[in-house]
């Protein structure tokens, strides 16, 4: 019998109007599809276009008052995990992607999430997924421990898309194997 698919949403953690992420998470939404073991929806945080945390209530009380918020609570709620396509600016991830990330709380408890990180120069934003790694746990997702980074992302992404470098795809796949484990575990009462 097959379990039914993981609702993955592949979110693209930049908002900047021509970043590299949006080739990068359609290419790895795409490799996410293969196997049928996945329910893949696309999110780009800049078509979210949340703005700077304006809730009044804190988000653990699950009390949100502006139909953004409603709006974005409803979309990670459908999730059963995540695969953050997240870039490197200045040796961390994105302010726009910590806060969308703030927004909200029981939505990200105990979802899986897999980290794809880039950058131009050599680490592949290594780095600004070590330093999100902490901020998941903290909202109490349960971050994979395999990830997968892209160095020389500029010499990477063209006109027609993305062109993953070798390796890659393989990396990409133990991430993904991983997230299918973490979201097929018992949850414990």
């Amino acid at each position: 019998m097959n379990p039914h698919p993981i609702r993955l949403h592949v979110i693209s953690a930049s908002v900047r109007p021509t970043s590299a992420a949006r080739p990068l998470a359609r290419w790895a939404a795409d490799r996410a599809r293969e196997g049928g073991r996945f329910e893949v929806t696309p999110v780009d945080l800049a078509e979210i276009a949340l703005p700077f945390l304006d809730e009044p209530a804190y988000a653990s009380t699950g009390v949100y008052t502006h139909p953004h918020t409603r709006a974005w609570s409803a979309l990670a709620d459908s999730a059963d995990a995540f695969l953050f396509v997240l870039p490197m600016y200045n040796g961390g991830f994105t302010a726009p992607f910590k806060n969308a990330i703030d927004f909200l709380h029981r939505e990200w408890q105990g979802k899986p999430a897999g980290l794809l990180s880039y950058s131009a120069g050599g680490s592949g934003g290594a780095p600004a997924a070590l330093m999100l790694r902490p901020v998941l746990e903290a909202v109490g997702m349960v971050p994979a421990e395999a990830s997968a980074a892209v160095p020389g992302i500029t010499e990477l992404v063209t006109a027609d898309g993305f062109r993953a470098p070798e390796g890659l795809a393989d990396r990409l796949a133990a991430v993904l194997e991983e997230v299918t484990t973490l979201a097929r575990r018992p949850v414990s009462a």
